[in-house]
């Protein structure tokens, strides 16, 4: 019904229905003020829709007669009359009298996006995409190819010039597209107003004098039928078959009005494919076949691996596995990509998909790329990389996202990535011969789909890196101050047993955490305390599942049921005990992309690390130097995951694989006196946080002055040119890398100076 009405209304004001405001006209004057005959009005209203006019009754009423015949199966199905009251019938007489000939069908999505539950918008991942977006998707992907050519053929001076247009319209009026995630077809709307567009001009460059001769409805041969989608729910599947209709009105109107002929495309002769469908069960065969299909593009749903719902993950897990994924630990938009890859092994379709970026970052990358890359041969032919997700409806998604398109046999030689400086940035483009999975220039590689995978040991002599403290005791081991002191009163025995608790939170902005640590104390010591007895048999209760963690209304889930009720058996002990004797390097497990360097520092016993730490003994000054430097920061931000836009930094990943560098003998001292310039250099402000002291825009000068010298020191290392900037610091390291991982001969192991 609403979908119906929302037809009707961009109808009644765009010239579809004649003269202009006959539906608000038959409400207004037709219906009762109490809306008790509304619903019976609309009733046969959508029936005089859906007749032609030589098979409508000869008695019907003359206002229902001048509406014309619409088709198009949009008022095909008979629905219940609708029961309207008065406060009903107000509200369409209010939503008629807006000017819907100002919207653009575009906006539906939104609108969608902005009445859904917020926890069902979640769980569905179902976030709209705006029209900025949506262009970063279909411009690389067709769009400029297409306007290329055309200028190109526009431009011509020979006879051949005007049977070239010609084959071009029809070249574009045969193209396909398929979205397989279409929502409320915004993708689909906009891309059809961009080809309808095009031709436009096409005619222009046809009849620069206007056209006479013709019937101008035999002009236009871009048409709705082009575009196919699938879409999980009815509801927005519908608004989408109606936005399509509602710009091919608009572009009729744009058409007219260039040839000074009113051309309106009813009855609806041609309809747009979506199919209400869940994508990942559909064989998309079903809804077009692959050797027509030219383009497949869209949005599908932004859901983390974690996020997944029952259904989703056993769903996207079976699929991924089907179809040769390297894990099943991946977002659920890799399930997109999988499916996509292998629908176009069957004929030549181009790929482009807005994706979270964590597919491009961390362990998905392995998972992912070497199946699309390697078993189904793709090639990434542009890529946006991360950018801010933007929307036009409320509630948007706090996400960052990249663009990605890709193709079996690419048609340009060149392959065109957008890199953003900031948040705010507009895209900067460059060239390059190939792209990596991590986004990057691979043409410095001898395998351009080379994956950074998991290392279990760092090289070059660095110190291992372990993850700090895991104590799964729902709370009842952790205090903050109060509740340390309200401890201590009632056990000041217990005083020695209660020791600093750090994570990435305190180490970065301060504040204090305390931990409860028997580990090593005696049975007898444990006991002669009562409130330590207490809090080892709630952590016991809890492990059970017995009773919620302390400051929680229902207990954590954590791993599975049998190891819950195995640590359950040692209340006393952590889950990972990490109790450094000495001074100990702390890493937080996520930091700010904000920040120039990753904010590290020293703790010193008795504090314990917690497992949002990262934990480093034995460093050296030297070793610390390489670990603050910009190149190691550069490689854990391109290579590692994300958090949000925070770095999300793994040893397995960012610290094992990373190639660090052979130190010459003049080296250590060089980046000990570095090292050591950076501490001072903090030491001058003991008041201040990591945070505050890595903020960009309050970074003490001294501090920056260091760091930058540091990163001069570590560059040299690598290779005697300056780098570029950081992308040029990350394609080194990754051929670096590989040299490593398999190198031919010794030599080649070796870093190149250059």
């Amino acid at each position: 019904l609403l979908v119906r009405l929302l037809f009707c209304l961009f109808a009644d004001d765009t010239g579809i229905f004649e003269p202009r405001d006959s539906f608000e006209a038959l409400i207004r004057d037709r219906t009762a003020a109490d809306g008790a005959d509304t619903g019976a009005w609309l009733a046969a209203l959508f029936d005089v829709l859906n007749t032609p006019e030589p098979n409508r009754q000869r008695a019907l009423d003359e206002d229902l007669r001048a509406f014309p015949y619409i088709d198009g199966a949009l008022f095909a199905e008979r629905l219940p009359v609708p029961a309207f009251s008065t406060r009903m019938r107000d509200l369409l007489l209010e939503a008629c009298a807006f000017s819907w000939d100002a919207i653009s069908p575009a906006i539906f999505g939104a609108l969608f996006q902005s009445v859904m539950d917020p926890a069902a918008r979640r769980a569905q991942g179902a976030h709209y995409t705006t029209e900025k977006n949506i262009l970063k998707v279909i411009e690389p992907l067709f769009l400029d190819r297409l306007r290329a050519e055309f200028s190109r053929i526009r431009d011509r001076r020979d006879r051949g010039r005007a049977a070239a247009l010609r084959a071009f319209q029809d070249r574009v009026a045969g193209l396909r597209f398929l979205d397989p995630a279409c929502g409320c077809g915004n993708f689909l709307v906009i891309a059809y107003r961009e080809l309808r567009a095009l031709e436009l001009e096409i005619l222009v460059a046809l009849n620069p004098r206007g056209q006479r001769d013709l019937d101008i409805a035999a002009l236009s041969k871009v048409d709705v039928g082009q575009f196919y989608g699938i879409e999980i729910n009815e509801f927005p599947a519908r608004i989408g078959e109606v936005a399509m209709w509602m710009m091919d009105h608009i572009m009729n109107v744009r058409l007219s009005l260039q040839f000074g002929e009113v051309f309106a495309r009813i009855p609806l002769k041609a309809a747009p494919h979506i199919h209400c469908a869940d994508a990942l069960e559909i064989r998309w065969e079903t809804v077009l076949d692959p050797t027509c299909c030219d383009y497949i593009m869209g949005n599908p749903p932004f859901i983390g691996f974690v996020m997944r719902g029952a259904h989703q993950q056993d769903q996207a897990a079976a699929l991924m596995r089907a179809l040769g994924a390297g894990g099943t630990r991946l977002d659920y938009v890799a399930a997109w990509f999988l499916k996509a890859a292998a629908y176009a092994q069957t004929g030549a379709a181009q790929i482009g998909f807005v994706a979270t970026n964590s597919i491009t970052q961390g362990e998905q990358v392995a998972q992912l790329w070497p199946t699309l890359l390697g078993r189904y041969r793709m090639q990434i032919t542009f890529a946006h990389r991360t950018f801010r997700w933007g929307s036009d409806a409320p509630g948007a998604a706090h996400v960052f996202c990249v663009v990605i398109g890709l193709a079996r046999d690419p048609v340009d030689a060149e392959r065109r990535l957008f890199s953003y400086r900031d948040d705010q940035a507009e895209p900067e483009e460059s060239r390059h011969r190939v792209l990596s999975p991590y986004l990057i220039d691979a043409s410095a590689l001898r395998d351009p789909a080379l994956v950074v995978t998991r290392g279990r040991a760092p090289g070059a002599g660095m110190p291992v890196l372990r993850v700090g403290t895991k104590p799964v005791d729902g709370g009842h081991f952790i205090m903050d101050d109060a509740h340390r002191e309200a401890f201590l009163r009632a056990e000041p025995r217990a005083e020695s047993l209660i020791r600093p608790f750090v994570g990435s939170r305190e180490l970065i902005h301060g504040g204090s955490r305390w931990i409860l640590t028997l580990h090593g104390v005696s049975p007898a010591a444990i006991r002669a305390m009562p409130a330590v007895r207490d809090a080892v048999e709630a952590v016991r209760r809890y492990r059970m599942g017995e009773r919620p963690s302390r400051g929680r209304t229902r207990p954590e889930r954590y791993g599975s049921r049998r190891l819950s009720r195995a640590m359950a058996t040692r209340p006393t002990e952590f889950h990972v005990t990490v109790l450094p004797e000495r001074p100990f390097l702390a890493i937080p497990e996520v930091s700010s992309e904000s920040r120039s360097w990753l904010p590290i520092a020293w703790l010193h016993p008795p504090t314990v690390p917690s497992n949002k730490l990262l934990v480093a003994e034995n460093v050296t000054l030297a070793q610390f130097a390489l670990i603050t430097s910009r190149m190691h920061l550069v490689w854990a931000r391109f290579v590692g995951g994300r958090l949000g836009n925070g770095i999300q930094y793994s040893p397995g990943i960012c610290y094992n694989p990373f190639p660090w560098p052979e130190l010459p003998p003049d080296a250590l001292p060089r980046l000990t006196s570095l090292g050591q310039a950076i501490l001072d250099a903090r030491a001058a402000h003991p008041e201040a946080s990591l945070a505050d002291l890595y903020d960009p825009n309050v970074m003490p000068p001294a501090l920056r002055r260091a760091h930058q010298a540091l990163d001069r020191a570590v560059d040299r290392l690598y290779r005697t040119e300056p780098f570029a900037d950081d992308r040029n610091r990350v394609e080194h390291l990754f051929a670096l890398y590989e040299r490593r991982r398999s190198p031919l001969t010794p030599e080649a192991a070796r870093p190149r100076r250059r």
